[in-house]
């Protein structure tokens, strides 16, 4: 399998899994796809196999569908699974979804994200976790503890990419002040979760978005959700929307000095007017992947609810009509549950 202009690095061994594929004519249910076999079988980077329990649908599955990233394949980042193989077998994990060469500084700094030659589960180069199966070096497999139901550990990875925000800004020391208000612009899959994140830092949150009602509960957690961008700038703003709209939003309500975290993707070019980020000498931060090991230890303590943050869960028999509902306006997260 290709993607991206990058080989994976396994097989296909004889038999049939179901899995949710994107290829050149758009998304479709394969019912007797070969399930995959690990090829590295030894070392750093050993493969496994897992059977998924739980995928989510993202944002980043849907512009990929749109064409970002190039990529063919088995969608699919978000999981919780059952290791098949290796020393974790039979443990419900989660995973990293950067699969990196383990030999590099980046890798060797605990930074596969950034390691040149990386594969990224069902995003570049590797097959994701919408299929029964699937296959994912043992190196990045975190074990899930026993208290953390599926549905709250297959948020696993947006949580860890909503927890970087913090460790990102604490590293260049621009969390500030506690006691101004942050702003995050996007209530839709990720944003949730990363003001949840900012609220449980002690930092009053703003999620501005439509299509709030649901979402009254996060008030309860510290964060204030509106329809409308309050009247005054703010130090802090991260833009969730992964649309041109907002991230200009985005940048109108950041305070001179202030700082902008970028969080999302787009498949669509587009041109933003960066003037305002001169002239208001406004730091722009982007921010990627996170700890899986600090997510899961977030889900334990209680910091982070994702009970309402499911707008539904469909068997992966019925994935298409999942990414249809995903697609929709106002849906936050639709959950997949493996066979």
């Amino acid at each position: 399998m290709v993607a991206n202009g990058v080989t994976a690095t396994y097989e296909f061994a004889p038999g049939n899994v179901l899995a949710f594929v994107l290829e050149t004519d758009g998304t479709h249910l394969v019912r007797d796809r070969e399930p995959p076999t690990p090829f590295v079988v030894d070392g750093p980077r050993r493969e496994v196999r897992v059977r998924m329990r739980r995928a989510g649908i993202c944002n980043t599955d849907l512009e990929l569908a749109r064409g970002y990233m190039g990529f063919r394949g088995v969608l699919g980042h978000e999981f919780v699974g059952e290791a098949l193989d290796g020393s974790l077998a039979g443990k419900r994990v989660v995973a990293g979804i950067n699969f990196g060469c383990a030999t590099c500084r980046w890798c060797e700094a605990g930074m596969e994200r950034h390691c040149p030659r990386r594969r990224v589960l069902g995003i570049v180069g590797a097959d994701g976790a919408m299929a029964e199966q699937l296959i994912v070096p043992e190196r990045n497999l975190r074990v899930v503890p026993d208290d953390i139901t599926d549905d709250e550990a297959v948020f696993a990875e947006p949580l860890a990419a909503a927890r970087q925000i913090v460790e990102q800004l604490a590293e260049i020391g621009r969390l500030g002040d506690r006691t101004s208000a942050a702003l995050v612009l996007g209530a839709g899959k990720l944003g949730p979760l990363i003001a949840q994140v900012l609220a449980a830092e002690g930092r009053l949150v703003e999620l501005v978005g439509r299509h709030l009602e649901p979402l009254e509960w996060l008030r309860d957690r510290g964060v204030t959700p509106r329809e409308e961008l309050p009247a005054t700038r703010r130090p802090l703003v991260i833009d969730a929307t992964g649309t041109a709209d907002g991230l200009r939003q985005a940048i109108a309500a950041t305070e001179p000095r202030g700082t902008l975290v970028l969080k999302t993707t787009m498949a669509v070019r587009h041109e933003v007017d960066l003037a305002p980020v001169v002239i208001d000498e406004i730091t722009v931060l982007g921010s990627r992947c996170g700890r899986i090991e600090t997510a899961l230890e977030r889900l334990a303590a209680g910091q982070v609810a994702t009970a309402g943050l499911i707008d539904a869960l469909y068997d992966l028999e019925d994935a298409e009509r999942g990414f249809t509902r995903a697609a929709e306006s106002g849906v936050r997260k639709i959950l997949l549950r493996g066979t």
